[in-house]
Order: structure tokens, then sequence, then C-alpha cells
């Protein structure tokens, strides 16, 4: 079998030749999977090619090959759907575009809205039939590829193999224009600082909330990281997993036990996930036990309409800043992007629908700057320039280390009255002058 697919084997560079022209957009993915070898041959062709456009997104490997080498963006320029670690370091140097999105849109929008030229897919070794894994990130991969011009498979001898439930996360040798492999550095790996004493108190209060057998959506910040690890020591017992990203979050609570996936509605017995960052520990467990997953694309993942079949769906998620009426900043200093959106909104809506579930925002109520002065993290408004990631509508539960806030269902002056409440006291008294002037 894989013997009929001999003839698209090729070298990175000949692939790289023969995929890309000028003025092609190309995507090289999400998250942890990144296609190490083409990038790196695709940076060989600098000089020769021109208005070439790569598309990535939460990068947490320490280079890009394509904006490395070219930093003067003669050949190629680099745009991201979510700003990470990395991106981040791109930014100052003015090497990165951010575009705005809504993780659950994203495949919508390379159906209809934009054009994808080549699409560098990173994937598992195959089996004897051809089938390869999506490794650690399924993305939107399979929307993007079926769109695309070229696509060039980039076998990856360190992805997980595992292939999903029904084949929802696998790919099949006969769907790539080329296929290059080779030798890969080790998977680029996220790990956890220490949880703060703010931290384990805001975990502590959220943890009040969580009943047995609830459905967790866990983002990658220290606070939901800190209520798995509560958790896993906790009396609850039947959680599941219906994740964006899974991480090492769940991977204490499958230590402990408690992660069973028994009481889910939907995918019972399995963990549902988008993507997997975490540590080389936590890619071996998803090798190692691939019956325990349902790895899937965006479509199915952030469905807000799937999440609320699920019962006490509970969706923890961190944030910037807050205004008195609810209003979110999650990703954005003034102008100056920290990260993205990506599926906040998406679990926050399916929070809303499901019977019991809960949408909790996570933040340290104040910060102190550089120059040692202590700043409110709930504001009267979100400051001109910053970002609203999510209106007042979208927001449920607001959670900091002075306690817990309902806001759904209240007015203008009780919700304001609800942050104040769970504001660091230093800022209450002006906070309030505030409400007191513009809510009456």
């Amino acid at each position: 079998m894989l013997s009929d697919y001999q003839s698209r084997f090729v070298t990175p560079e000949v692939a790289a030749a023969k995929a890309v022209r000028d003025g092609d957009w190309v995507d090289y993915g999400f998250g942890g999977g990144f296609p190490e070898l083409m990038d790196r041959a695709l940076a060989g062709r600098k000089g020769e090619l021109k208005d070439v456009k790569i598309r990535g997104g939460l990068v947490i490997r320490p280079r890009i090959e394509v904006v490395e080498q070219d930093p003067e963006q003669t050949s190629f320029s680099y745009y991201s759907w979510h700003i990470g670690d990395y991106e981040r370091k791109l930014q100052a140097r003015g090497l990165v575009r951010f575009m705005p999105m809504i993780l659950r849109f994203l495949p919508d929008l390379y159906r209809r809205h934009i054009k994808v030229d080549v699409a560098f897919v990173p994937v598992s070794q195959p089996d004897d039939q051809g089938y390869c894994g999506l490794g650690i990130s399924n993305y939107a991969w399979r929307t993007i590829f079926e769109n695309a011009r070229t696509v060039v498979f980039e076998i990856n001898e360190h992805l997980p193999k595992l292939q999903g439930v029904d084949g929802s996360h696998r790919a099949h040798l006969s769907e790539a224009d080329f296929i290059v492999e080779g030798e890969h550095e080790p998977l680029p790996t996220r790990s956890y600082k220490e949880p703060t004493e703010i931290d384990v108190a805001i975990a502590k209060n959220v943890l009040q909330e969580i009943p047995d057998g609830a459905t967790l959506s866990l983002g990658v910040g220290g606070v939901p990281f800190t209520v798995a690890k509560m958790l896993a020591s906790s009396d609850l017992k039947d959680l599941g997993c219906h994740t964006g990203t899974i991480s090492d979050a769940f991977l204490f609570l499958h230590k402990a036990g408690k992660l069973t996936n028994a009481r889910k509605e939907l995918d019972t017995g399995r963990s549902t996930w988008n993507l997997a960052m975490g540590s080389q520990e936590m890619y071996d467990w998803i090798a190692a036990e691939p019956e325990l997953f349902r790895p899937s694309d965006v479509d199915y993942v952030h469905s807000p309409e799937r999440m609320g079949q699920l019962s006490n769906f509970i969706s923890i998620n961190g944030g910037v800043q807050l205004d008195l009426m609810g209003q979110e900043n999650a990703e954005s200093a003034g102008t100056r992007q920290l990260s993205g959106i990506g599926g906040q909104l998406d679990f926050l809506e399916g929070a809303y629908r499901s019977q019991g579930g809960k949408g909790f925002i996570c933040i340290n109520s104040s910060r102190v700057d550089k120059t040692g002065a202590r700043r409110s993290n709930i504001v009267a408004t979100i400051p001109a320039g910053s970002t609203i990631s999510a209106p007042r509508t979208m927001i449920q539960y607001v959670a900091t280390e002075y306690g817990v806030v309902k806001l759904s269902g209240l007015t203008l002056r009780e919700r304001a009255q609800a942050m104040i409440s769970i504001a660091h006291p230093d800022f209450r008294q002006e906070l309030a002058q505030y409400a007191d002037e513009h809510f009456r």
C-alpha cells in the first residue's frame, strides 16, 4: 500500500521548489504542530521568491526560519491568528502581523472568505494503509488542505500516531501532492510556573462551583492549571474533558483517577480536544492510550451547540481586564497584541447553553507595573485602544482572589456593584464613585 505513494516522497527542498510560487499564501498550522523541515527549506528560497505570505499561530517552538532568515521581509511575511510566546518577540521586532478571529469561525474563513494556496501539514508516521495521525494539532487542517492548491505532508517521527474516532484525527497519504520526511527536533513543550498565592486563592473560589461529573474546558493559564491540581486532590469524581487545548492539567486529573469522562452525554469515556500542548509526558500519554481520546477539528470541538448537549459544562479561562459592565479584554495591552481570543468565546457560549453550565473568567484583581505602582485589573471602562474580546452579554461568572460573582441577569448598576465587590480594596472607592455617577 505505501509503495503506491513512493513517487510523492521528495526532499523538503524539492517540495518547497515545486509547491510555492510568488504571491502565495502558505499555511503552517497552529500550536505545537509545526512543519519544521518545510519551514527550513522554504527559507532557503529567500531572494528567489517574492511576496510569499506565511500564516500560523500560537507558535511555541523558538524559531520560524522564514522570519529569522528574512527579517527584511524581502521574500516572506508572517501572519498570526494568535500571538504565542515566540511570536510576541517577533512582534517587538515588527516581524508579525496579527489577524483577529474567533476560532470556531476559522474553517468558514478558509472555505468562503480567504485564499489558501499551499498547506504544510505535520503528520505522524503512516500505518500500513497509508493513514497518518494529525499529531498534536488537529486545528482546521482538513478544511485548509481540502481548499489548498498544493498540499505537502511532513512526516514527523515524534508525533503521536493516534487517528481519533472514525477518522476524526487522520489524513491519508493520497491527499498530499508531496510528502517529506527527515529528522526532527523533539516536540515543543510547554510548562507552568508554580502557582502564586493569588492563583491558589482564585482557584479555591472556582473549585466551590464545580460539581461531580462536570465536563471541563480549561485554558492554558496559571489559574486553570491550579484548579486542575486542586481537583486532583478533591473529593469530586467522574470529571470529563471537552476542551480546545488538552494540557498537563488533564494529565493530573487522569493520574488522580478523576478524569473518567463517564458522565459525558457525548464522547462518553473519552477526552475531546483540538490541540495538545504540554510536557513530553503528556504527549507520551496520548500516544500510549489513544482509546481515551477524541481529538477532532475546530468544527467539532468548538461547537457551542455540541457543548450545550453536555450537562454541567465548566469553562475556565483567564483575562487581562474587565470593566464594571463585565466587558472583558483577554488579549491586548492597548493596541499591543498579547495573545488572541482563540476559542474563549466558543466555550463561554457553550457553558451558557449547557444545563448546569458555568463559564468563568479568572483574573488577578490587580497587578504591580514596572514602576512599582499597583494597578487595578477591574476598571471603570476598558481603555481606548484595548480589545473588547468578550462582550458584557457573554460573561457569566468572574472570579478574583476576593470571590466569585455571577453577572448574567444583572442590571448595569448591579453588575458594577458585583464587580466592585471582587476588586482589590485599594480601588473599590474610586470604582464605586464612577458607578454612582454613571449607573444611576
